[in-house]
C-alpha cells in the first residue's frame, strides 16, 4: 500500500496549461473556474437551508456553495441564464443580486455608478435583476450580423441563356463598452471573420472603427470614416430589440447614410466622430466630389451570434442550403 506521503507528483505543469487555456479564445469554452485558485472565498447562505430535505446531487455535495456563487460570478449573463435551467439550487443561486449588479454596472459604465444606482432604484424597484431584463442595451460578448442576398445575372455564352445567381454577403458588427464598434462587410462566413473583428485587426481584414450612442428608448447612432483618396462618412440609424424580453439580439436598420467630410475639417477636430456630424444633417455633406447618398439595399435585421456559437449558427450555410434568412 502506498501512502499519500509516498507520491509526488508535479502540477506546476498543471497550472501552466490552465493559464494556456485562459489565453484561448473563441476556440474552448468558458471555464472560469480556472481564476479561482489561490483566491479565499466568503462564506454564503447554504441552498440547503432553505430546503426541508438535503440535495442528493454529487456535484453538490462536492462542490461548496461559497465556490459555486464564485465561480457564477466570473460567468457572463448570457451563461448564467443557461445556467439557471440545470437546476433548482442553481436557479436560486443566480437570483442573487450581486451577480446581476456586477453585470450592470459593467455594461452601463458609460452612465456612471451613481446614475446607474439612481435608476435602479426609481425606474426598475431597486431590482438589478429587473434592470438588466427592461433596459435596452447591447450585447458584447458576440456579434450582430445582417446576411443580405440579391439576384445577379450572368453571361449570356453560346446558345444558353442568361444564368441567374444567388450573392451573399454580410454586414458584421461588434460593440465595445466604451462606446467603440468594429464594422467589417465581408462575403465571408462569420466562422472565419469573427477571429479578426478586434482592434489588432491588419488593413487587410478591413475592419473599421467607430463611435455609437445607445439611448434609453433603444436608438443607436453609428457613424465610422473610410479612409482613402476622399474620406466617406458612414451614418447608420438602428432600432435595438429582443425576440424575447431582455434578448436584445436584432437590431433593426433604420437608415445608412454615406457622406463626404472635409480633410482640414477632420484634421481640426479633437472629438470622437459621433460628435462631429451630431448637428448635420440627412443630406449634408462637405465635400462637393462625395455627395451624401441614402442607401435602400442591404437592410436585413441584424441578428445576435454569441462567440461560442459562431462555428454552428445556420446562418454560415451557403445559399444553395438557405436562399434568404428570416431574422424574426
Amino acid at each position: 500500500m502506498l501512502c499519500s506521503a509516498d507520491v509526488s507528483v508535479d502540477s506546476r505543469s498543471d497550472f501552466n496549461s490552465f493559464d494556456h487555456l485562459r489565453s484561448m479564445r473563441y476556440v474552448l469554452a468558458d471555464r472560469p473556474w480556472l481564476m479561482l485558485y489561490g483566491i479565499r472565498v466568503q462564506p454564503v447562505a447554504p441552498f440547503s437551508s432553505l430546503c426541508r430535505r438535503p440535495d442528493p446531487a454529487l456535484i453538490h455535495q462536492s462542490l461548496p456553495d461559497e465556490l459555486l456563487f464564485e465561480i457564477f460570478a466570473r460567468m457572463s449573463p448570457y451563461s448564467l441564464g443557461r445556467a439557471a435551467c440545470v437546476c433548482r439550487k442553481w436557479k436560486y443561486t443566480v437570483r442573487n443580486p450581486t451577480l446581476w449588479r456586477n453585470a450592470c454596472l459593467k455594461t452601463w459604465q458609460r452612465s456612471g455608478m451613481e446614475a446607474n444606482y439612481r435608476m435602479v432604484q426609481s425606474l426598475y424597484d431597486s431590482s438589478w435583476r429587473k434592470m438588466w431584463m427592461l433596459r435596452p442595451r447591447i450585447q458584447y460578448d458576440g456579434i450582430y450580423v445582417s446576411r443580405n442576398t440579391y439576384i445577379h445575372t450572368g453571361i449570356a455564352e453560346w446558345q444558353f441563356t442568361k444564368t441567374v445567381n444567388v450573392a451573399c454577403y454580410y454586414r458584421y458588427l461588434r460593440f465595445f463598452p466604451s462606446g467603440k464598434f468594429l464594422y467589417k462587410i465581408s462575403p465571408q462566413k462569420i466562422k472565419d471573420v469573427v477571429k479578426c473583428m478586434h482592434f489588432r485587426a491588419s488593413k487587410g481584414d478591413c475592419v473599421f472603427k467607430g463611435d455609437y450612442l445607445l439611448s434609453e428608448d433603444g436608438q443607436i447612432e453609428l457613424a465610422l470614416l473610410y479612409p482613402g483618396h476622399r474620406y466617406t462618412l458612414v451614418r447608420m440609424h438602428l432600432r435595438l430589440r429582443g425576440t424575447t424580453l431582455g434578448a436584445n439580439n436584432r437590431l433593426d436598420v433604420v437608415k445608412i447614410l454615406t457622406t463626404g467630410v472635409n480633410a482640414t475639417e477632420l484634421r481640426n477636430w479633437k472629438g470622437s466622430v459621433l460628435e462631429l456630424v451630431e448637428s448635420w444633417g440627412e443630406d449634408e455633406t462637405h465635400d462637393p466630389e462625395v455627395p451624401a447618398v441614402s442607401h435602400s439595399r442591404g437592410l436585413t435585421p441584424f441578428v445576435f451570434v454569441p462567440f461560442e456559437e459562431a462555428d454552428t449558427s445556420v446562418m454560415n450555410l451557403p445559399v444553395e442550403k438557405m436562399d434568404y434568412f428570416v431574422p424574426g
